[in-house]
């Protein structure tokens, strides 16, 4: 039981992993790293399509990879 679950959090960690690399920038030029994004303040807009697609899938692979985390240090210590 064990292995198969040390088999699929290396595997959702990988899926997340690429996820997460594939999720459009945010950072619009160099002035805003450097200014904290101030300039963006009230410029607040709703993710859609392929955003909101890939904030939900890396969403969803973070809540599965910590259960399946927390079920292997579980099983570990009993």
């Amino acid at each position: 039981m064990e292995n198969i679950l040390t088999i699929a959090l290396i595997v959702v960690g990988v899926m997340l992993i690429i996820t997460v690399m594939m999720q459009p920038s945010k950072q619009q030029d160099a002035l805003s790293a450097l200014s904290g994004g101030a300039g963006d303040l009230f410029a607040e807009r709703k993710s859609r399509g392929f955003e909101a697609v890939m904030r939900r899938t890396t969403a969803v692979l973070g809540t599965i990879w910590f259960i399946i985390g927390f079920v292997l240090m579980y099983l570990s210590a009993h």
